[in-house]
C-alpha cells in the first residue's frame, strides 16, 4: 500500500475493517489493508455500533411478535449482542474488575487482566451488569427497540475512540496498542457521526444521552490511569459497558 492510500481520510473499506475488529461477523475485509488503516478506521466505530444495535432491535421486535415474554425476548437479544461482538466488551469489564482490585501494583494488575481466567471481582461485575442490562432491555417493549439500540450502540462506542486518542497505552502490545492512536480528524468524524445518529434515533434529547454516556465512561479511564497508567483493550471494552448502561438508562427515562 502506498502512502497516499494509507493516509486517505475516509475509505468505505474502513467500515468493513471496523466490523472485523468489533464483531465476530465474517465480512469481506482485506486484513492487510485493515491493519494498515486500523487507527484511521476508528471513525467508523459508531456506525458499526449502530448497525449492531439495529440488528438486535429487530430481533427483539421479532421475538415479541412471536408472542414470547418481554423477559425472554430481552435475554435472547442480550445473548445475540454478546454473540455478535464475541463478548469482547464483557470480557474487558471482567478483566478490569479483576485486575484493578485484585493486584497490588500496575505490573501485577496487567498480568491479571491478561489472564484468561475470571476471578470473583470479574464474576460479580459481569453478573451485575448483565442483570442491569437485561432489566433495561425489558423496558424496550414500550419504545422503538431498533432506533433505541442503534443509538445506544453508536454512543457507547464513542468513548473508546476518544480514549484511544488522549489516554496513553499502558502496555506496548495488546489490541489497543496494535490499533494505534487515531488521527485527530478521525476522532472528530466519530464524534460528529455519533451526534448525527443520536439525533436521528432520539431527537434533540440524543445530545443529552450522548453526553451522559461519555460522562459515565470517564471514571473507567480515570481509574485505569491511576491503577495501570493508561488504557488497554480491556479498559476500552469496560468503558463501552459503562457508557451503554448509562446511555440506555437515560434514553428510557427520557
Amino acid at each position: 500500500m502506498n502512502d497516499n492510500q494509507k493516509d486517505t481520510l475516509i475509505e468505505a473499506h474502513d467500515i468493513w475493517a471496523a466490523v472485523s475488529l468489533l464483531t465476530r461477523l465474517k465480512v469481506p475485509v482485506d486484513h492487510s489493508r485493515a491493519g494498515t488503516r486500523a487507527n484511521n478506521a476508528t471513525w467508523a466505530y459508531p456506525i458499526v455500533g449502530a448497525l449492531i444495535g439495529a440488528v438486535s432491535g429487530i430481533i427483539f421486535i421479532g421475538l415479541n411478535l412471536m408472542g414470547l415474554t418481554t423477559g425472554f425476548s430481552a435475554a435472547v437479544t442480550l445473548l445475540v449482542l454478546i454473540a455478535i461482538t464475541g463478548g469482547m466488551h464483557e470480557d474487558g469489564l471482567a478483566d478490569c474488575a479483576d485486575g484493578f482490585w485484585g493486584g497490588q501494583n500496575s505490573i501485577r494488575r496487567l498480568e491479571i487482566m491478561k489472564d484468561s481466567s475470571i476471578g470473583v471481582y470479574g464474576a460479580c461485575a459481569l453478573i451485575l451488569f448483565l442483570i442491569a442490562e437485561w432489566s433495561l432491555f425489558e423496558l424496550l417493549v414500550s419504545k422503538n427497540p431498533i432506533f433505541t439500540l442503534a443509538g445506544i450502540g453508536a454512543i457507547s462506542r464513542l468513548p473508546m475512540v476518544i480514549a484511544m486518542r488522549i489516554v496513553p497505552n499502558s502496555r506496548n502490545n495488546g489490541l489497543s496498542a496494535t490499533v494505534g492512536k487515531p488521527q485527530l480528524i478521525s476522532v472528530y468524524i466519530a464524534i460528529i457521526t455519533t451526534f448525527i445518529i443520536a439525533l436521528i434515533c432520539f431527537g434533540i434529547s440524543g445530545l443529552l444521552i450522548t453526553l451522559v454516556g461519555l460522562l459515565f465512561a470517564l471514571p473507567v479511564f480515570l481509574v485505569a490511569k491511576a491503577k495501570i497508567g493508561g488504557q488497554t483493550g480491556d479498559v476500552l471494552g469496560a468503558s463501552q459497558k459503562f457508557a451503554e448502561i448509562a446511555a440506555l438508562s437515560t434514553a428510557l427515562i427520557l
